[in-house]
């Protein structure tokens, strides 16, 4: 394995289809030994945070009750977690929300809808793993038959 001891990401959207579709994104990660965790509220997250002092955290902004960027704040100076990377990802698209992330602490704002692809590249360069092993390599190009090479 590839993986720094005992890395852990939290995944927080209200939206259960927004979970399971991070959690699949990740779930190499996950294989390599990353602990994955899913918080549905910020409420929820912030007691998992600190329970589990995660590395990373994907974080969604319109929650109820506590949304992303108070919970971003909340990471960052009253758990003192400055080492744990956030990731915001929202539908919020407006340069003022993204001006709300990066004073809340953000490290990152990502749009919806989002490539599970990237999700899994930048979970690994956070956490200083290397690139995923493609699942399979484009095959080699085979002269025609009966051709002369």
């Amino acid at each position: 394995m590839n993986i720094p001891a005992d890395k852990k990401i939290l995944i927080v959207d209200n939206e259960l289809h927004i979970r399971i579709l991070l959690t699949q994104a990740l779930l190499g990660l996950a294989r390599e030994g990353v602990r994955l965790f899913t918080a549905e509220s910020g409420t929820e997250a912030l007691k998992l945070i600190d329970l589990e002092r995660p590395d990373l955290v994907f974080l969604d902004v319109m929650m109820p009750g506590l949304n992303g960027f108070d919970v971003c704040r909340l990471i960052k100076s009253d758990y003192r977690m400055d080492n744990c990377y956030i990731i915001i990802v929202t539908a919020r698209s407006q340069h003022v929300d993204q001006q709300m992330g990066s004073i809340s602490g953000a490290d990152e704002y990502l749009v919806k809808p989002f490539n599970p692809l990237t999700i899994g590249q930048r979970a690994r360069e956070v956490l200083g793993m290397k690139p995923a092993v493609p699942l399979f390599t484009a095959p080699k190009a085979v002269p025609n038959v009966g051709s002369k090479v």
